[in-house]
């Protein structure tokens, strides 16, 4: 039999963890070098893997739901002559002769569901682990289990009612954690646990770019760009950071390493599936339009999850505009590690303010949002990151119309 040839997992992964999501061939097939062959999903973006060479897929080692560490086999390929020297795998008898991969197993004891009660929807009707929490939530999260001896024995005669404090099990379901948020959770602590987190608010009015926005969002639509209010954000992000360099950085144990390419990335919701952080690169040569334009197109690729690694690569700022979803002010809102800030923008609604008009102070409406800075205090102190603040929000309420 010809040599096999291991299908390996990417060793620069984009992302703190990857799992299998998806095989794009079966057992058997034939594929070229070059052509996708699995996808990989991780807390950044979906990433397929090539096939290393002409063959024919032989083997899969790894099943949807498993962790796909650097370097991994995944499965392996084979020569024609060798696919016709394997021997065809006999249907199993019964479920136990079933090769079920370890996501599987493990939510079957977790669940207490038998796989092979489950029509598999995975490649030659393989049980995925989606197929197995499809069964759980289809259950109501109350698969039945073999009840211990010990809960036997406590279960109250019938006719009575354990009081409160007995430690009767509370009614509860268990949602499996998906690879994206696994990761996300992986990354937050390794932040928190890395930087020490410092906060700075200070309050925006944002009369002069609504009224800007307003006067030119139909020139932009025109030529397919919706002008948002995130590209004068960042386009502010890029003026602060001209005055405040140090906020965009990389803190190392002899040095900070401070960036001459301003490359913003703006977290992107994909509902509950979790955040992803598309990255404008080289925000300080581009125009409003061409931000305008950049940020429309990624957020859109983003949530069609049609993100490249390139695309989440690279990153030195990051700016969470987690107003969109109703918030006022989230603090602290956690870095994006290894960079040295984070920008948080709130909810813009309308507060009362008092403003001086010709010396004489005056009670008016205004468009209000706060805005955080959160920043590694190893990289920076309190004077810059109010410095960096004082000049994002003059940029904002002096846009020029």
């Amino acid at each position: 039999m010809a040599d096999l040839i291991d299908i390996t997992a990417p060793l620069e992964q984009e992302g703190t963890k990857a799992v299998v999501r998806n095989w794009l061939k079966k057992i058997g097939e034939t594929v070229q070098e070059g052509d996708a062959i699995v996808e990989l999903e991780t807390d950044k973006v979906t990433q397929e893997v090539a096939s290393p060479a002409d063959g024919v897929l032989l083997e899969i080692l790894m099943e949807n739901g498993d962790d796909a560490t650097p370097g991994a086999v995944l499965g392996r390929l084979g020569s024609d002559t060798a696919a016709s020297d394997q021997p065809a795998a006999p249907a199993p008898a019964a479920s136990h002769a079933v090769h079920y991969s370890p996501a599987v197993r493990h939510a079957a004891e977790e669940y207490g569901i038998d796989p092979a009660t489950i029509t598999g929807s995975g490649r030659d009707g393989r049980v995925t682990r989606a197929d197995m929490d499809r069964a759980f939530a289809g259950s109501g999260g109350r698969a039945e289990r073999a009840t211990p001896a010990h809960e036997r024995m406590a279960a109250p005669r019938p006719g009575l009612v354990p009081p409160a404090d007995a430690g009767a099990a509370l009614a509860s379901r268990r949602v499996p954690h998906s690879g994206m948020r696994a990761a996300i959770a992986a990354h937050m602590l390794q932040s928190v646990t890395t930087a020490p987190h410092v906060t700075a608010v200070f309050e925006a009015d944002f009369s002069a770019i609504m009224r800007h926005r307003a006067a030119h969002k139909e020139g932009f639509a025109a030529d397919g760009i919706n002008l948002s209010y995130t590209a004068y954000i960042v386009s502010a992000c890029v003026s602060a950071m001209r005055a405040v360099p140090e906020v965009n950085s990389r803190w190392h144990e002899d040095a900070l390493e401070i960036f001459e390419d301003i490359n913003i990335g703006v977290g992107t919701a994909l509902g509950d599936q979790g955040l992803i952080v598309p990255v404008i690169r080289r925000a300080q040569d581009l125009s409003l339009a061409e931000i305008a334009a950049r940020l429309q197109d990624l957020t859109t690729r983003a949530r069609e999850n049609a993100l490249t690694g390139a695309d989440v690569r690279g990153g030195t700022f990051t700016i969470s505009n987690h107003g969109i979803s109703g918030s006022l002010l989230a603090a602290p809102i956690i870095i994006n590690q290894p960079q040295s800030a984070i920008l948080g923008v709130g909810k813009v609604e309308k507060r009362v303010v008092v403003r001086e008009v010709d010396g004489v102070d005056t009670i008016q409406v205004r468009p209000m949002a706060y805005v955080s800075l959160t920043i590694d205090h190893r990289s920076l102190d309190g004077h810059q990151t109010n410095a960096w603040l004082t000049h994002f929000v003059e940029v904002l309420e002096n846009w020029p119309q």
